[in-house]
């Protein structure tokens, strides 16, 4: 027997993720799931019939490596419509098995052992197991969350500090992974935002990888693709998936999009993970993409409308809550309920209000700094809101 440790050295201290975790307590206490962030209900007909008859019609063996070409064009159609952006589909498009495959095989393409990563802190969880899995380090910008003051005033927007972001550039930078919509804050960054860190980029020769899955979903300021700013178009490489936009998060149906060289880059280690997926559902996603404006703005304004029916039952109960400018995952702070620690806060919901959310916690490189915050999904149907919140109205009444 070996005396070594199983587990390599750069997963030391990953173990189950946290929604894993909160979705089995939600089944064993049988509490409502407003932790993991998953729709609960299907996507649109059109799309789910496209993946059925593509299964009938023999779409079942493997798609070609860098994705179905009809796929590729729909994504590269999706980029001009919605961004005035021209991507070449046949080299600067790469499907893959959801967007976490796309930011790993990033990171491990782009990345030599010690480089660093900026991140803005807190992240989503697989980043920093994908910068150790490629030997980096994650260099953390924390964001903070609005002051009383400005939540009164009706402003729920997260910042960062100028200055603590261009302290984070220095020579061992490679590459800056930016989220936005941002998960778990919901924050959306601004014009002023992006331009400081394509200024940045720009001036220290750095990579940018955007993770834009929840692009479709702002509810206030406007989303915008990093890539179009200045200097940015060579050195950016934008991700998204059809898991958010469509909600079939099962289908695991992602992209890549960027200049051919770092996209090629790319294709090398992607290869090397899954090979390739979801044949069936590669022509589907693309009908998808290809949806009418209806579609797309229909989706949004059910989700704020969910997103405000939460946020309002929350802090009517009383959280301190932070309502979001995109995604669907709204914040809480439970320092408002007479609660210091979000985790003990969590572990204990189930029990006390029959209520399942993700502490906060968890995405912060140093946990203390978001101990307080609670994350919940309000990705699901009315009646199970109300339920949750009528749940927790009674826990805290």
């Amino acid at each position: 027997m070996s005396r070594l440790p199983h587990l390599s050295s750069r997963l030391q201290g990953f173990g189950t993720t946290i929604f894993a975790e909160m979705t089995a307590l939600a089944i064993k206490t049988g509490a409502l799931n407003l932790g993991q962030g998953f729709p609960d209900s299907d996507g649109p007909t059109e799309v789910s019939e496209a993946a059925i008859e593509a299964i009938r019609s023999g779409v079942n063996q493997y798609p070609p490596g860098p994705g179905m070409p009809d796929l590729r064009l729909a994504i590269a159609e999706h980029q001009q419509r919605f961004y005035d952006l021209t991507v070449d589909p046949d080299t600067e498009v790469l499907v893959t098995a959801g967007a976490t495959e796309a930011l790993a095989a990033a990171l491990l393409a782009l990345c030599e052992t010690g480089d660093e990563v900026i991140v803005f802190d807190p992240t989503y969880d697989s980043y920093k197991a994908g910068i150790s899995l490629a030997g980096a380090v994650m260099r953390g910008v924390v964001l903070q969350p609005p002051t009383a003051d400005e939540v009164a005033a009706g402003s729920s927007a997260w910042t960062f500090d100028p200055d603590e972001l261009r302290r984070a550039f220095n020579p061992k930078t490679r590459l800056i992974l930016l989220n936005t919509p941002h998960n778990p804050t919901g924050k959306v960054f601004t014009t002023e935002e992006l331009a400081l860190v394509a200024e940045l980029c720009v001036e220290h020769d750095v990579i940018a990888v955007t993770d834009e899955v929840y692009e479709h979903l702002v509810f206030d300021g406007a989303h915008q693709l990093l890539a179009t700013f200045d200097g940015m178009a060579d050195r950016t490489v934008t991700v998204s998936s059809g898991g958010k936009t469509f909600s079939f998060t099962g289908w695991k149906i992602g992209w890549a999009m960027g200049p051919a060289p770092l996209i090629a880059a790319i294709r090398t280690a992607k290869q090397f993970l899954t090979f390739v997926n979801g044949a069936p559902f590669q022509p589907a996603i693309a009908v998808g993409l290809r949806l009418g404006d209806d579609y797309y703005d229909g989706f949004r304004n059910e989700l704020l409308a969910k997103r405000d029916l939460l946020c309002n039952e929350l802090a009517d109960i009383g959280f301190a809550t932070f309502s979001p400018e995109g995604t669907y995952f709204a914040t809480v702070d439970v320092r408002s309920m007479g609660h210091e620690d979000g985790i003990e806060f969590c572990l204990s919901l189930p029990e006390t209000a029959g209520v399942v959310a993700v502490p906060s916690a968890v995405f912060y490189a140093d946990q203390r700094d978001g101990l307080p915050f609670v994350r919940f999904c309000f990705a699901k149907n009315d009646q199970m809101l109300t339920d949750a919140t009528a749940r927790l109205r009674e826990a805290f009444a």
